[in-house]
């Protein structure tokens, strides 16, 4: 309570000079749009409120069936409307809003815009906000940012868009994974490539929109598979040019920890012709040991799948830190189209590269309730690891067109790892102070390489007949990896009369894996009329796996690796092999979608083990329905319902029936029975937008259902270890649902966001030959106020409370709950003198958890910079991270078989100065 108390008086104090501000009463603004001509209402024209001293956005609307328009709590002061409309030429009006008096402007007449061939071409001031359809667009002008700031400074700006610490952003309440520059990927699909390496000054329009799959856009029968995106459009004035925005910086040493540095390499080289991108060149740099990366750094998913090392993750903070991370990457990225590629008018060309080096050090100390049948026992671990990852990646995007119907894309993506893992982990069980089970120590040391690689070939083929086509999309996923692993452990049995009382191991685990998936989808749609239309698809898939595993121990005499363990190695192989034939009928209309279609998949799983001979053969038959419906209400509302079921294979880990016991207190051992998982899919979306996009509503939920899904079975002896195998379950379910309301108070020029969030989840798993239902259920609510007060302060605040709980049907008295509080607030102030001083506070906090694993601590950042040279574009900037010192991460895992709190050691206090250059230069 003392640092909540603590944070509430920081936050006063770095937002007073807003707190003197006197809220003015507030106006409204009322008139008509007809056409000059005729005096017909011009419906759903938009009318923008602009500051009149900047023409800085304040908010808009739409005119309604009669051409009215209306604002409402509207500051006293100078104003300008801005009226626009297609075919017809602008209005500009100057109008002062009076304390409590409402304004009507009366009749605005406008006029339609003729233009000639050959003739200068008529230039249009924009709206600030644009609604298309399903598309959001804003005008980048509109929303001021501070000179040099990054595309994340603007996105920030915009109504319904959340951007996390850790440069995660959600948009209208959902995750947004892909992040294009004119339409296009910008170093492949990493979005923070993009928002945090572009400047802001160049962005001419920001569109928000779900992406459908490359195929599902060309054939036009929505497939169910879309992704929420962002689309950043670069002005054509800043389109020829060079700019980019390069830094060093240095700290010294502060405690334990070493020094500090930054440094920041970042050139962009765009040229247009013809009013388009035609070519673009980027070269970013990073390094530094300050847990910031202006990337990605994937592993698993994004590189090769290293088997057989210790670890876990999970936690729910939202972005706590668990390491300290130092990174050195660079990269380029090339891109041109159109007249510059010798192929054709249509062709496109696009290719980057990039490397990074990530090492990241963790130093951990978790305490773990595991929760049995009949009995519990506790669990103290300290785990320090040093992970170094060197990454390369390469991303093309290659447009052909054959002839004037034919086209054929190909994207291919390639992703090269080594990795180094030094692991040390100590642990002590015991049922009670006076009643102990085990003691382990374990030394891990894992070097590896892989290789992942991913390609996509689509062709399209167009007929004489509108809305007939036919597509064949091959998708082709390559991954390979090889590690060498060296695992020695001691571990201490108390419990002689179930174990051997001592336990020594000293191995090798060599490793070889690799797998190959290959989906080829056709498609054919026929069109039945104007408005419906027919598909036809067939699918095959087959994903071929094979991982050799020779598991040796150390001999005493030799003192080399020459004792092979037949227990633990084995040669595997598996097979998931699917067909797929369906059809979808659609029906599309100005406002409303259907579409119903069925698949009747056959599905062939064969895992075999060759070290024994076995082979496992397993024949399954699905009948996959979807279903989907969206609609469009006027006033910008839309409504989209959506089933879908889906089938997932097991992974070769899940199938391979041999011990792993790198971690020899916690060993897990495939299941070759298992069955894919088949699963049924519901979510629900609608939105509603106001006011030109400033008040927004949006509702979002989900349902998961599966019979047959995979879950894992626990044996636990009486010396407290683990034996864990996957196997299918019934009965599972999870829902979750998220409201968000966004809303622009203008008298205070203040952006109101709540959001509120819940789930609940249902699952079985077997502990000790006994079912173990467990449900957990999470709600929290946060809010989110952001303001440019007065064009030289900006400042949020946000809050989030969030309340877990899980309950047991084993053992209900291991049933647990607890709460996370989590607040920030941050002020950027522009100072005379090209000075400014941005400051940032954090409060954390959490109850109901292990003895010394609550938290209750401040972050506070703060930062002061001068901006110098005619252009302001360097400048000098001194940061402090952590002033009170308090930084800290304690994370609660909850699993089905026990309760884990984790504190890490993460970043502490120190100080920065950076020597921060922007280049801008223009129209060469």
């Amino acid at each position: 309570m003392e640092a909540f108390k603590l944070f509430c008086c920081l936050l006063l104090l770095s937002l007073s000079p807003l707190l003197a501000q006197k809220v003015p009463a507030a106006g409204e603004i009322s008139g008509t749009v007809l056409d000059s001509v005729s005096r017909k209402p011009l419906r759903i024209a938009s009318v923008s409120l602009l500051h009149a001293r900047d023409s800085a956005y304040v908010t808009a609307t739409t005119t309604g069936g009669d051409g009215d328009f209306l604002f409402r709590k509207v500051a006293p002061g100078p104003y300008r409307l801005l009226i626009t409309f297609m075919g017809y030429k602008n209005i500009s009006l100057p109008v002062t809003v009076v304390r409590d008096t409402p304004l009507n402007v009366g009749t605005l007449l406008m006029t339609e815009q003729g233009t000639q061939l050959n003739e200068v071409v008529i230039k249009q001031e924009r709206a600030p906000v644009t609604i298309k359809q399903d598309t959001i667009e804003f005008n980048a002008g509109s929303f001021k940012t501070q000179p040099n700031a990054q595309v994340e400074e603007l996105l920030r700006k915009l109504p319904g868009v959340e951007v996390a610490r850790d440069g995660s952003i959600k948009a209208n309440g959902q995750a947004v994974n892909k992040v294009l520059v004119d339409g296009k990927p910008f170093f492949g699909n990493d979005p923070k490539m993009a928002t945090r390496n572009l400047p802001a000054d160049i962005v001419d329009k920001v569109q928000m929109y779900d992406q459908s799959s490359d195929q599902s856009q060309f054939s036009g029968v929505d497939d169910g598979d879309r992704e929420r995106t962002i689309n950043i459009t670069i002005k054509k004035d800043k389109g020829k040019g060079y700019f980019g925005q390069n830094a060093l910086g240095a700290g010294p040493k502060s405690g334990e920890q070493s020094a500090r540095y930054e440094a920041k390499l970042n050139v962009n080289r765009f040229n247009n012709h013809n009013g388009g991108p035609n070519r673009q060149i980027s070269v970013i740099g990073q390094a530094n040991n300050l847990n910031q990366q202006n990337f990605t750094i994937s592993e698993g998913g994004g590189g090769p799948q290293f088997i057989g090392q210790p670890g876990s993750g999970g936690g729910d903070g939202p972005t706590a830190p668990s390491n300290i991370t130092k990174v050195a990457a660079l990269g380029a990225n090339y891109r041109t189209e159109s007249s510059a590629v010798k192929w054709g008018k249509r062709a496109e060309m696009a290719a980057s590269y990039f490397a990074n080096r990530a090492v990241t050090t963790t130093d951990q100390q978790s305490h773990r309730e595991s929760i049995l049948p009949g009995q519990s026992f506790l669990t103290d671990q300290g785990n320090y690891s040093k992970n170094t990852l060197l990454t390369h990646r390469i991303n093309g995007r290659f447009e052909l067109p054959i002839d004037s119907l034919t086209s054929l894309r190909l994207t291919p993506n390639i992703n090269f790892q080594t990795k180094d893992l030094l692991s040390k982990s100590n642990s002590y069980s015991y049922r009670s102070l006076t009643d102990s089970l085990n003691r382990g120590l374990t030394h891990y040391d894992l070097h590896g390489t892989g290789l992942n690689g991913y390609n996509n070939l689509l062709l399209m083929r167009k007929f004489g007949k509108e809305g007939r086509s036919l597509s064949a999309n091959l998708n082709t996923v390559l991954t390979t990896g090889n590690t060498t692993a060296y695992n020695q452990s001691v571990n201490t049995f108390f419990d002689t009369l179930a174990t051997e009382p001592r336990q020594n191991i000293d191995q090798r685990n060599a490793q070889k894996q690799s797998a190959l998936q290959n989906t080829m989808t056709v498609s054919f749609t026929e069109p039945l009329s104007f408005t419906k239309k027919l598909e036809f698809r067939y699918a095959y898939s087959n994903n071929f796996g094979k991982l050799f595993r020779n598991v040796a121990s150390k001999s005493g005499e030799t003192g080399q690796y020459d004792q092979p363990d037949p227990s633990l190695s084995r040669n595997f192989v598996n097979t998931f092999e699917t067909n797929r034939l369906g059809a979808t009928f659609q029906t599309r209309r100005l406002r409303y979608t259907i579409a119903l279609g069925a698949d009747a998949q056959l599905a062939s799983l064969r895992p075999v083990d060759r070290s024994s001979d076995a082979g496992y053969r397993s024949r399954y038959g699905y009948f996959m329905p979807n279903a989907l419906f969206s609609y469009t209400f006027r006033g910008n509302k839309s409504l989209r319902l959506q089933y879908r079921t889906r089938v997932v294979s097991p992974g070769i880990a899940q199938l391979i029936p041999v011990a792993d016991n790198s971690n020899p207190l916690n060993i897990s051992i495939g299941n070759p029975a298992l069955k894919p998982e088949y699963y049924h899919n519901v979510t629900l979306t609608f939105s509603t937008s106001s006011r030109g996009g400033t008040d927004n509503f949006f509702v979002f939920s989900s349902f998961n259902q599966s019979n047959n899904r995979i879950g894992v079975s626990t044996v636990t002896n009486e010396s407290g270890v683990q034996v864990t195998t996957p196997i299918n379950t019934r009965g599972f379910m999870s829902g979750n649902g998220f409201v968000a309301l966004s809303k622009k108070i203008e008298p205070l020029r203040l952006s109101v966001n709540l959001s509120t969030q819940g789930s609940i989840a249902r699952n079985t798993n077997i502990i000790n030959e006994s079912d173990n239902v467990t449900t957990s259920t999470s709600i929290g609510q946060g809010i989110r106020l952001q303001s440019d007060y007065n064009g030289r302060i900006d400042y949020g605040v946000s809050a989030r409370i969030t309340y877990q709980q899980a309950r047991y049907s084993l053992l209900s008295q291991q049933n647990m709950q607890y709460w996370s509080q989590y607040a920030t607030g941050d002020v950027h102030w522009q100072l005379p003198g090209n000075v400014a001083i941005t400051s940032d506070l954090t409060y954390t906090g959490n109850t109901g958890r292990a003895e010394g694993y609550n938290q209750r601590f401040l972050l506070w950042n703060a930062s002061v910079s001068k901006q110098f040279l005619r252009t302001r574009q360097a400048e000098i900037r001194l940061q402090v991270f952590d002033l009170l010192n308090q930084n800290r991460s304690l994370v609660r895992n909850a699993g089905d078989a026990y309760i884990e709190d984790v504190r890490s050691r993460v970043l502490k206090r120190y100080f920065l100065i950076s020597l921060v250059y922007n280049l801008r230069k223009f129209g060469v």
